[in-house]
């Protein structure tokens, strides 16, 4: 734009729609333009043809370069932020998440990042958090209150506020008594419990969310009797001097959720799964439905084939498993992105398979995937190209033949007897056969249930028995290789 204005006379009105019209590359405005230099700078005594060849050289820089200005300050703030990241890794990255706290999106692919690098994330904590996301060492980051989703800022404020000033919280109640519940509403308290940032002051989130109202309405009794000017008999309120032990709840401990729902509450108020991942169920059986690990795939790297291209011009044929975790429409086919915890890889469907498989390409559907895994230049990242997909939990139901239980040692043996007839009866009359191990002081063994208690292995029932006996004591063993499975 200078250059446009020393030697062409180009006002600085002029000048910017000279740099525009050389961003957008129309010809008939270059052209246009062309003409105006060249006519300006021959009117200040510049040879017609020099003033062309410059007009050359500044439309050949526009296609792409920085001057010298743009590209010493690019230069230096890329090495700032990669000294950072390399020497003050928690730091930098605690940072950035905060920068992007409100942006799941972005927080979700920051987390994985994380894990990349060897970093802890820990979940939020009313009583460790601060309102961003902070190092808590050289090697751990927490998790900010002001990423949990439906949480604003004057309620985080509120509870730090609160705590630094008279030490942490010790139960729900407590924190209703000394907090300002006009500040922070019942929907904003639920999610903290959801989110998992109220499990240091409960006995799981299950019973905080039961115990909720009891805890808002002595919350609220506690502050309109301060506004009241009530006192104790020793002329001190309540508020200004809370019990020096922990504050009780009313409501007695319940049984927690079950893994699904606590996973999924943690989905819907942080966007991510942060203390396990539904896959996990699986975790004993994949290596029979799937030989390799999302995050082995995408670690490794392109090769050089005989033709010279990088990667494979097919691919080479894999299933893996993951969680549907986003689905991408363009055009005439469907993306979506596969989470397995260890990793992410976009799985590409083309209009055909689509068709075919769309009731299974559902948000966080557990699926197999199998098709041709290669490395996308363009995009600079593997990608599967899928031409099946199968449900999962249905993979494991069809292949699954015996279901192996090991009861725990527990006075109250008849009742679980009696429990796990319940939780069976539902799904008898099917193809696998049930055993049951036990044990006493005096004996042990295996008892195979008879054929009427043969069930259909499907998640509703693996999920309850996994309520009864633990994931630790429940396996299932399988029939020979079926629909989707591998050795």
């Amino acid at each position: 734009m200078k250059i446009a204005q020393i030697l062409a006379g180009y006002t600085l009105g002029g000048a910017d729609l000279l740099r525009k019209a050389m961003g957008k590359k129309k010809p008939e405005e270059m052209a246009k333009q062309r003409s105006i230099f060249v006519n300006g700078s021959v009117a200040r005594g510049v040879p017609e043809q020099q003033a062309a060849h410059i007009f050359d050289l500044m439309e050949k820089f526009a296609g792409y370069g920085f001057n010298k200005s743009h590209s010493a300050a690019y230069a230096v703030l890329s090495y700032q932020t990669a000294y950072l990241k390399t020497h003050h890794t928690a730091a930098f990255m605690a940072a950035v998440l905060s920068a992007d706290m409100d942006h799941t999106d972005k927080v979700v692919t920051l987390i994985d990042e994380c894990k990349q690098l060897s970093l802890a994330v820990l979940p939020p904590d009313v009583n460790a958090s601060l309102h961003e996301f902070a190092v808590a060492d050289a090697k751990t980051i927490r998790y900010g209150l002001g990423a949990v989703k439906g949480v604003g800022q004057g309620a985080v404020d509120a509870l730090i506020a609160e705590r630094e000033a008279r030490g942490p919280y010790r139960s729900l109640t407590e924190l209703c008594r000394r907090t300002d519940l006009t500040r922070i509403n019942r929907r904003t308290l639920e999610a903290l419990i959801r989110s998992g940032s109220m499990d240091t002051i409960g006995p799981n989130r299950a019973t905080l969310l039961a115990s909720l109202p009891a805890a808002m309405q002595l919350g609220d009794q506690n502050a309109r009797a301060h506004e009241a000017g009530q006192n104790d008999m020793f002329g001190l309120s309540a508020e200004s001097h809370p019990p020096a032990g922990p504050v009780a709840d009313d409501v007695k401990a319940i049984a927690d959720f079950s893994e699904a729902v606590r996973l999924q509450g943690e989905r819907e108020t942080l966007g991510l799964y942060l203390t396990g991942h539904p896959i996990d169920r699986f975790e004993a059986d994949l290596p029979r439905f799937a030989a390799v690990r999302i995050g082995e795939l995408i670690s490794e790297k392109p090769t050089s084939s005989g033709d010279g291209e990088r990667g494979f011009s097919r691919g080479r044929l894999v299933t893996v498993a993951g969680l549907v975790d986003e689905i991408r429409k363009r055009a005439q086919r469907v993306s979506i992105i596969l989470d397995d915890r260890t990793g992410r890889i976009e799985a590409t469907l083309f209009d055909e398979v689509f068709q075919r498989h769309r009731d299974l390409i559902v948000k966080d559907a557990l699926v197999l995937v199998e098709g041709h895994f290669r490395f996308d230049e363009f995009g600079d990242a593997w990608r599967i190209s899928a031409r099946k997909i199968t449900d999962l939990n249905a993979v494991r139901e069809s292949q699954a033949r015996r279901l192996v239980l090991k009861l725990p040692q527990r006075p109250d043996r008849n009742a679980l007897l009696s429990r796990l007839a319940e939780v069976l009866t539902p799904w008898r009359n099917g193809p696998c056969q049930v055993t049951v191990q036990y044990w006493t002081p005096q004996a042990s063994g295996a008892l195979d249930l008879g054929p009427e208690w043969n069930v259909r292995p499907g998640r509703e029932l693996l999920e309850h028995l996994e309520e009864l006996v633990g994931r630790e004591g429940m396996r299932v063993l399988y029939g020979p290789v079926g629909v989707a499975g591998g050795p």
